[in-house]
Formats: C-alpha cells, sequence, structure tokens
C-alpha cells in the first residue's frame, strides 16, 4: 500500500464507523497491509507496517500518541514468538491470524474495563468529565444498566469543543449532563464527587497524555481531594517517560498538518498536556485496575 492508499483506507474506517478509534483503525489499516503485501521476507514486511506506523502518525492528523502506541503493541505481538515455517506464506497467515486476534481482544477491552470499574460510581454520585471518551462512555453506561442514578458534568473541552460531543452523547443515553466552561473546573469540583477521564497515552511513569487542560483539572481535584480516574485500554500504554510538559514531543501536541503549515509553533495552542502520576489515584484498564506505581511492570509484560 502507497501512502495514499494508506490514508485513505484509515480515513474511511474512521468515517464508516465513527464509534472507531483511532489506533484501532491504524491496526486494521496494519492487518490490510499484511494483506495485500507483495513482501517476500519478515523484514521487508516489517518495513511495511512501519511506513504504515509513520505515515498515519504524520500525515493522517490523528492522535499520534494513540496511534503510534497501538501500531507498535499489534506488530509486537504478532511478531513476538518464532515463525518457524521455511514458506513465508505460511508465515504471513499466521501473522493475518494474530493480527485478527489481538484486534478481536482490543475491541473487546472497553467492554471488559466497564464491566470491572462500573462499581467505583455510587448510586447518587456527581462526575466530572472532559472532551469525548469513548471508554468513558462505555463505564458510564454500564453504570446506567445497573440502575445507578448519576449526574455528569462536562467540560467544553476547547479549542474543538469535543466537551460537546460528549455532551450530546450522554443525553442519547438518557444519562443526566451539564455541560460547563472549561474555566469553571475549580468552581464546580466542589460539587462532584470523582473525576473521570480518558487518555490518549499512558506513560511509564503511570502518568497520562490527555486533552489539554486534563492538567489543570488534576490539579483543581489535587487541591480539593477529589479522586482522580483514569480509564484506558493497554493498547494505549506508551513507552516514553515525561518529567514535564516540555518533555512531550512535538508530535504529540499539534497535527501533522499544523506542524507541516506552521512556521511558529509557539503561537499554537497544544492539543494535549502532561498529567503526572502524582495526582491520579487509580488508572481502570483491560489489564486491571491499577496504581500508576504499576503501569511499568504492566509495559515490561506487554512488551517483554
Amino acid at each position: 500500500m502507497n501512502e495514499e492508499e494508506i490514508l485513505h483506507y484509515f480515513r474511511k474506517l474512521l468515517s464508516d464507523h465513527p464509534d472507531t478509534s483511532a489506533a484501532i483503525a491504524a491496526m486494521q489499516t496494519m492487518l490490510e497491509c499484511i494483506q495485500r503485501s507483495t513482501a517476500e521476507t519478515l523484514i521487508e514486511l516489517r518495513k511495511n507496517l512501519t511506513s504504515v506506523r509513520d505515515t498515519l502518525t504524520r500525515k493522517s492528523d490523528g492522535p499520534v500518541t494513540t496511534i503510534s502506541s497501538g501500531c507498535e503493541l499489534f506488530v509486537r505481538f504478532i511478531t513476538l514468538t518464532s515463525l518457524e515455517h521455511s514458506n513465508f506464506q505460511d508465515c504471513k497467515t499466521i501473522l493475518i491470524e494474530r493480527g485478527q486476534l489481538f484486534l478481536k481482544r482490543t475491541k473487546e477491552s472497553k467492554d471488559k474495563i466497564a464491566k470491572s470499574s462500573h462499581t467505583f460510581i455510587r448510586d447518587g454520585a456527581a462526575i466530572l468529565t472532559h472532551s469525548r471518551s469513548r471508554v468513558v462512555l462505555q463505564l458510564l453506561q454500564e453504570a446506567r444498566n445497573h440502575n445507578k442514578r448519576f449526574e455528569v458534568y462536562v467540560t467544553e473541552s476547547g479549542p474543538d469543543c469535543s466537551g460537546e460531543r460528549m455532551h450530546k452523547k450522554l443525553n442519547e443515553m438518557n444519562i443526566k449532563s451539564t455541560l460547563i466552561l472549561d474555566a469553571a473546573v475549580g468552581y464546580i469540583m466542589e460539587k462532584v464527587d470523582l473525576v473521570l477521564v480518558g487518555a490518549e497515552g499512558v506513560a511509564e511513569s503511570g502518568g497520562i497524555v490527555n486533552k489539554i487542560g486534563t492538567y489543570t483539572i488534576a490539579l483543581a481535584a489535587k487541591a480539593a481531594n477529589k479522586p482522580f480516574y483514569v480509564v484506558a485500554e493497554s493498547f494505549k500504554f506508551v513507552r516514553f517517560f515525561p518529567l514535564n510538559q516540555r518533555d512531550l514531543p512535538t508530535e504529540f501536541k499539534f497535527t501533522s498538518s499544523t506542524i507541516r503549515d506552521k512556521e511558529d509553533l509557539h503561537a499554537e495552542h497544544p492539543l494535549v498536556d502532561y498529567t503526572p502520576p502524582s495526582l491520579i489515584t487509580l488508572l481502570f484498564t483491560d489489564l486491571g485496575i491499577l496504581t500508576p506505581s504499576a503501569v511499568s511492570d504492566e509495559l515490561l509484560k506487554l512488551y517483554y
């Protein structure tokens, strides 16, 4: 697949299936690349998959943190064990089967998280969330299915106002929600019982990369002594260890088109920020309910 075909396939997946995350769409694009590939060796095929990852992270305008971590884990999973076949086509068949299995497990992760974590939402709770997160929606739906009554405050989440889409979706699910200004987080904090956010990436430190404003909310939650919970699938675990906002790579903070078209990035608003582990109470994942300090151990299990 050339760059144009990769981008077209990826964007069509997201267009046809709006509830599909960018990471899953990226992994499906990789699987399609394997199926179409004319490579005759595993090394050549790995180069093709690396090309898919690089194209999607540099030119798709998708969330780079999520796409890069998902692609890296996908390739790691399908090539982790030995492929002892003299015929490369047999190896290719096994790679496709492993890829389909990994995708199946990945798609089931949201449901697994929701079922194991909905007990943290008690009846009558007031919840603050930020931006739009599919896995947070799934968790709230699961709590709703268990006949729990609760109210959700949703930040507008500028600059793209993704919180408005979250608010609309919650209303469609018959979950009571209120849309608030990003600047009203401190004001509303005393009214809520917990904060529940998604993540674009979970760092080795147990901190998270997420929509700009998440760090501010975490600081307010810490000051008000309110639990700050993160909901994230394990394919978002990223092998990097930032210490502060300056450590976030440029490609994480801006879309590929912004990096390409703008001369002065200092004048642009970053799309994500870093929330350190000291501000996070627990992470709800498909690997279990983790403390931030447990993330590094889980990363080792995933990659080695």
